[in-house]
């Protein structure tokens, strides 16, 4: 068994907030934490999938992480042969698991190391081909994508985030100034990349270039728009995808907005409720995407056809259509201040 290594940055306390545990996650790259009381006996496991969870069930993000943690984690006994570990792990499908002594106390880590990312073979399509009219004049001479975040161009960034996790075969989708695009990255082997362009000979929409794909797909592919920045994990996205057994999945980010007034709901002439300024919260789309190949076909040979068209589709056919909560940093740089917000936040969270 691997003997174990500094656990500091793998323990958390079952009071601490849930965001605070997804930030202590991205600043180690842990992917597993290990929720201890103050003798460091073990209570529970945390992963980022159990933290969705919490999301989708409207959890706060202040709420303790007791209320979303795995109170029956796989643990490994001090003593336990490698042999055993692994059938152990494999019988409930987890790849990383607790080691704890006889009183079950945290002692280590099975196995005690966090590998570098798996070369994913799925298929990377970016929406590069919008005007940006809301960021003019910045995007008069310059597509929205190539705007430059902290000197270099965003589409940029979007790439290296994506090769970062093992992604490497790139699909982009041009319209408006495709050449500066075009030239600025090639076929993608100065970056270590495989890039080839979707050419939209007119503007279709959020899904429409899906259709000017002409090779055989078989895993299924990610879809986001050219304009977001963020460290979203895209690998969990797939592994969401598959597990969920979708044929579409999105991903959507809780947004709330407290209202400035009290807010009454009435029947007719009478006052039903009355509400002090309260906070109103949903689930907005994050513009990123997993797909099934099968449901390609369905987009339109012509003209434009969007993204929430299809999953709408879907959804009315009873389709599986996944929700993937995301509870990284997200940025839709749509506007002046979100690339004025891009700018103030790249070093921190990015470089």
């Amino acid at each position: 068994m691997t003997r174990p290594g500094d656990l500091g940055a793998n323990l958390i306390g079952p009071e601490t907030p849930i965001l605070e545990a997804v930030a202590q996650m991205d600043a180690a790259r842990r992917k597993l934490l290990l929720v201890v009381d103050d003798e460091r006996r073990l209570l529970g496991a945390l992963t980022d999938g159990d933290i969705r969870r919490g999301l989708m069930r409207r959890l706060p993000m202040d709420a303790p992480v007791r209320e979303v943690m795995n109170p029956d984690p796989v643990a490994l006994t001090v003593g336990s042969s490698d042999l055993t570990a692994l059938a152990r792990l494999e019988e409930r499908g987890v790849s990383l698991a607790p080691v704890v002594d006889a009183r079950g106390r945290v002692v280590g880590l099975y196995p005690d190391a966090v590998g570098a990312a798996s070369a994913r073979d799925n298929l990377v399509v970016i929406m590069a081909g919008g005007r940006g009219a809301r960021l003019a004049p910045l995007t008069q001479t310059c597509p929205k994508p190539m705007l430059k975040v902290a000197g270099r161009p965003l589409l940029e960034t979007i790439i290296e985030r994506l090769q970062a996790q093992g992604f490497g075969r790139f699909r982009l989708a041009v319209n408006y100034l495709a050449e500066v695009i075009e030239d600025h990255f090639g076929d993608g082997a100065a970056m270590g990349a495989e890039i080839r362009y979707l050419r939209e000979d007119h503007p279709r929409g959020t899904a429409g270039a899906l259709s000017l794909l002409n090779e055989p797909i078989q895993a299924p592919l990610l879809v986001m728009n050219g304009d977001v920045l963020t460290r979203v994990n895209f690998s969990d996205l797939i592994d969401f995808h598959s597990d969920l057994k979708a044929e579409a999945t999105l991903c959507v980010r809780e947004h709330s907005f407290q209202s400035p007034h009290g807010v009454a709901e009435t029947d007719g002439p009478r006052l039903l409720t009355l509400r002090e300024k309260p906070t109103f919260r949903w689930l907005a789309n994050a513009g990123i995407y997993c797909l099934d190949p099968g449901v390609l076909g369905r987009i339109p040979r012509e003209g434009p056809y969007d993204m929430p068209e299809l999953l709408a589709g879907l959804a009315a056919e009873r389709r599986t259509v996944g929700a993937f909560p995301i509870h990284e940093y997200w940025l839709d740089i749509g506007r002046p201040p979100d690339f004025e917000t891009a700018q103030a936040d790249f070093q921190a969270l990015f470089d």
